[in-house]
């Protein structure tokens, strides 16, 4: 692992755009500390990015579904870890107990047949396995600025259409609170160790507008390959200053993530 002072909020915010390097910043610095004996899965290791600026060493694999993310990761990430392979997390092409810890960062929201997916994981990891993994949860919907706007003025049904809409353009299939994550778990094969919840309503705010206003982003990312064009602290450095606060202090009750530590029953 990093060293826990590290910084992560500018490296993420010269890469990504703002909300999401905003988000992925706060996540990298709760791996910082964690034991992550090896051989380590990563369950949905997407393009790399996050692997390459979390963790201090390669991962032994970077499992995803999608080719295109993987040949990013390939391409641009090289050194994030030892083996990327396209496989189903369902149906992963490893014996049994072939790993020693896994995790898998903001994708489990994502997964329709999540089930399947973590009684998968649990085949792969040794008992006593730690397993971590971040997820939106129960407070995020109700907690979008847009929604509670329309409901505040009577236009409740307007209010659940946006929230549904917000849902659905971030790819959700599971935001549930931590009594039906234990329950999952429990089916699966995991115990929780311990879970907080992270990303205040006012960062989620941020995030939320953030996937409006980063539409340049988007275009620059589209015609170059990279999402910020002029990665300088004068470009950017007003905005670390406003996220900075929230970065420091990300831990909330009324958080809308939940970052969790499980562990392989014996």
């Amino acid at each position: 692992m990093s060293n826990d002072k590290t910084d992560y909020l500018f490296p993420q915010l010269r890469e990504l755009p703002y909300f999401r390097a905003f988000l992925r910043a706060v996540e990298a610095s709760f791996y910082q500390g964690l034991p992550l004996p090896q051989p380590t899965l990563d369950i949905g290791c997407g393009d790399g990015h996050f692997a390459a600026r979390t963790f201090d060493r390669p991962l032994d694999v970077g499992l995803d579904p999608w080719w295109a993310p993987l040949r990013e990761a390939r391409e641009r990430h090289g050194n994030a870890y030892h083996l990327l392979l396209q496989a189903d997390g369902a149906a992963m092409p490893f014996p049994d107990a072939a790993f020693a810890s896994a995790v898998s960062n903001s994708v489990l929201e994502h997964i329709p047949h999540l089930d399947a997916v973590l009684a998968e994981a649990a085949r792969v990891l040794k008992p006593g396995a730690p397993f971590y993994f971040c997820v939106p949860n129960h407070n995020f919907l109700p907690t979008l600025s847009i929604g509670q706007a329309l409901d505040k003025i009577g236009l409740r049904p307007l209010g659940n259409a946006y929230r549904a809409f917000f849902n659905r353009i971030s790819r959700h299939h599971h935001c549930d609170d931590p009594a039906t994550w234990e329950a999952r778990l429990a089916r699966a094969g995991f115990e929780i160790v311990d879970w907080w919840h992270y990303f205040p309503p006012k960062a989620l705010h941020i995030l939320e507008w953030g996937h409006y206003f980063g539409l340049p982003s988007l275009i620059a990312k589209k015609l170059t390959g990279r999402w910020i064009l002029v990665p300088t602290r004068w470009n950017l450095g007003w905005l670390e200053h406003r996220l900075r606060p929230l970065y420091e202090r990300p831990k909330h009750p009324k958080g809308v993530y939940t970052f969790y530590i499980a562990r392989r029953r014996g």
